[in-house]
């Protein structure tokens, strides 16, 4: 059976209690029991194989910390577009996107998913080509997000939001010039925002689709943010305005 390897206790408990196929959980020798309880619980619940190995076998098959835990599970699956956008028709509350234009660090795309879940993004887009794509070193810094926040991935977003604006979407670029501070944000309509990637920013083609630009003030000597950083402040204003103090979550 075809499988991938995650590692770290978050990535592999997520695996295990969301229902994704889990082939093998291996185990490092002398690891400390009571740190792995949970999973081990779980696992012999679910009557999965559990191995125990030496740290070297962790090591030579990790590409993060693995804190003495990994398990070979099935390969990701991604969402699809179509499927995505009809169950948000049946959603009563405004809908999230975030559009990734090339993005290619994979700690950068585990900490978005992780935001991403935390403040009830309804998915995140990213192409086929230069992009990072779902990997164990994605899965290891989402600490086990990557589970429960749809990744889709498509061959051309250019055309993909087209399909978002046809269903109502709204397309928000970051840009640092000519741009809306993201703090005057409207975000009382559907909502895809797009981050550049780490070098070169959005896209021509991409950024010729926005509806309108944001930019986050800054007021130091450096003029850019980390990607995961400025999406978790966009990600974070849309909670903050949809989700004022003392009202319902």
């Amino acid at each position: 059976m075809e499988s991938e390897v995650i590692v770290g206790r978050h990535a592999v408990r997520e695996a295990i209690t969301t229902g994704h196929v889990v082939n093998k959980v291996l185990i490092q020798e002398g690891v400390k029991k009571q740190q792995i309880d949970d999973i081990l619980k779980y696992a012999k619940d679910l009557k999965l194989v559990v191995q125990t190995v030496p740290k070297s076998k962790l090591d030579q098959i990790s590409k993060a910390p693995h804190q003495g835990v990994a398990a070979y599970i099935a390969p990701y699956e991604y969402e699809t577009l179509e499927h995505f956008l009809e169950q948000q028709e049946t959603k009563d509350t405004l809908s999230t996107v975030l559009i990734l234009d090339g993005l290619e660090d994979p700690h950068n795309l585990g900490s978005i998913l992780r935001t991403a879940d935390a403040t009830g993004v309804d998915g995140v887009i990213i192409p086929k080509r230069r992009s990072v794509a779902l990997t164990q070193t994605v899965a290891k810094a989402s600490t086990g997000a990557i589970q429960h926040v749809p990744v889709m991935r498509v061959t051309n977003l250019s055309q993909t939001i087209d399909v978002l604006k046809e269903q109502g979407y709204w397309v928000a670029g970051t840009e640092a010039n000519n741009a809306t501070d993201y703090r005057q944000m409207q975000a009382d309509m559907p909502l895809a925002i797009v981050i550049g990637s780490e070098g070169q920013g959005m896209s021509r083609r991409v950024k010729e689709k926005c509806d309108f630009y944001i930019k986050i003030p800054m007021v130091g000597h450096v003029n850019s943010l980390n990607a995961s950083v400025a999406a978790s402040l966009m990600m974070y204003e849309v909670f903050r305005k949809r989700q004022p103090i003392g009202g319902d979550k």
